[in-house]
């Protein structure tokens, strides 16, 4: 390991003269290179400073008083020094510089790994529905409470400082994640980047020497999202429901498959999200929930089948969408996806369905499969760019099955 260097000079500045005709008497810090300086609230006649010894050469009791004070600095400098190397705390000059004259009172509370992480959670967790959503605090949460585990069996402490944060901790994080806790792939892959995103902020706030991520990426696994066929779909909008919580379950969950809507924004919809254009159609316009910082780029656009519009007019009248001023009496998201396990297994349908599932079958089945473009697709789901809509065009391409329809029938006349 590099040796670390570390100096203290005391100094005085002819450029700054003083009303009194005295110059400041400043401190520099230097630790590696990287220096800080502060003025030490005491001046001097620029003839009475000796530069080489950093002192003043005077006898008089001012010049002795101004020695003795720097003396005592230079001694609180080394102390704090001292103490940070023992702890194996990260420092900077400015730190040094702060403790010295009081201006922060202990490295300790911010200055470790889980400290720092839970400062930034409750920071972030204020903004929940405005610049976070509860998920990615969700994930913080569960993220810290990863790594007290880690931490905990590892090194049999409660914290470790930003100094013991490294690649091989990094490593050892993922084969916990991926070990212990059991982790998929892509969970993992969003447990590293929120932990990513906070050493980046450590690093920023010069709490961390050295990027612990340097070089290291993480790509997630192509999923296939879960949707329903026209034939599972059309199973479930004519199946009859005795139980009056699976038939408001099933319509909510068919006018998410007319409309994209993600869960949160169906929940969410209100009357003045729908509008009637010139021609007399109705549309839904609305700012996606999940992402409600950016509305103007990510707004759902679509316009309202006659399906989802019955259901609208069905439940307008409801109690919750009076008292609450929605359009529809959406359910818990817990219950919500329980009862759709319900209704998928009353219909037959051997898929594992969950809220999301209707916007998929939204983007697949009742767009792209009748040859709705992409760029069309992408503005009704409220997408950024069409990259994240061709997810969907992958799952259900339509050109492989024009192209092997094209094939199917000049073999079946060579055939004849």
């Amino acid at each position: 390991m590099k040796q670390e260097t570390f100096n203290v000079l005391f100094f005085t500045t002819k450029t700054r003269v003083l009303k009194n005709g005295e110059v400041p008497v400043l401190v520099r810090v230097t630790i590696n290179g990287s220096s800080a300086e502060s003025r030490i609230q005491r001046s001097i006649a620029v003839q009475l400073w000796n530069q080489a010894k950093g002192f003043s050469k005077g006898k008089d009791p001012k010049s002795l008083e101004l020695n003795e004070y720097i003396r005592s600095l230079n001694l609180k400098l080394l102390t704090i020094h001292k103490e940070l190397s023992l702890k194996e705390a990260h420092f900077t000059p400015n730190l040094l510089l702060d403790m010295l004259f009081g201006r922060v009172e202990s490295v300790d509370a911010k200055r470790t790994l889980l400290a720092y992480y839970r400062s930034h959670a409750e920071d972030c967790r204020k903004l929940i529905g405005i610049d976070y959503a509860y998920s990615t605090i969700n994930r913080y949460d569960n993220c810290i409470k990863a790594l007290a585990e880690l931490i905990q069996q590892e090194y049999g402490k409660d914290d470790i400082s930003f100094n013991e944060l490294n690649r091989e901790f990094i490593r050892k994080f993922e084969n916990f994640l991926k070990a212990t806790k059991g982790l998929a792939n892509n969970t993992l892959v969003r447990y590293m980047k929120a932990f990513k995103k906070v050493t980046n902020l450590a690093l920023a706030d010069e709490y961390l020497k050295k990027d612990p991520f340097m070089n290291v990426r993480y790509k997630q696994d192509e999923t296939n999202p879960v949707f329903l066929t026209k034939e599972e779909l059309d199973v479930v909008m004519n199946t009859k429901f005795s139980i009056e919580r699976l038939e408001l379950v099933r319509n909510v969950f068919l006018f998410s498959c007319m409309t994209g809507l993600a869960f949160i924004d169906v929940k969410e919809l209100r009357p003045e999200h729908i509008f009637r254009d010139n021609n007399g159609k109705l549309w839904i316009r609305k700012g996606r929930q999940k992402i409600k910082r950016n509305k103007s780029a990510c707004t759902s656009n679509v316009p309202l089948l006659s399906i989802a519009q019955n259901i609208l007019e069905q439940y307008k009248e409801h109690p919750i969408c009076v008292a609450k001023g929605v359009c529809l009496p959406v359910l818990s998201n817990q219950k919500y996806n329980s009862y759709l396990k319900e209704i998928a297994d009353i219909c037959g349908i051997k898929k594992s369905l969950s809220s999301h599932a209707g916007r998929h079958t939204f983007g697949t089945t009742v767009t792209l499969a009748n040859k709705v473009s992409l760029e069309n697709v992408s503005k009704m789901l409220g997408h950024t760019s069409t990259r994240m809509t061709q997810h969907y065009a992958r799952v259900l391409d339509q050109n492989i099955f024009e192209d092997m329809a094209n094939v199917e029938a000049r073999l079946s006349k060579k055939a004849i």
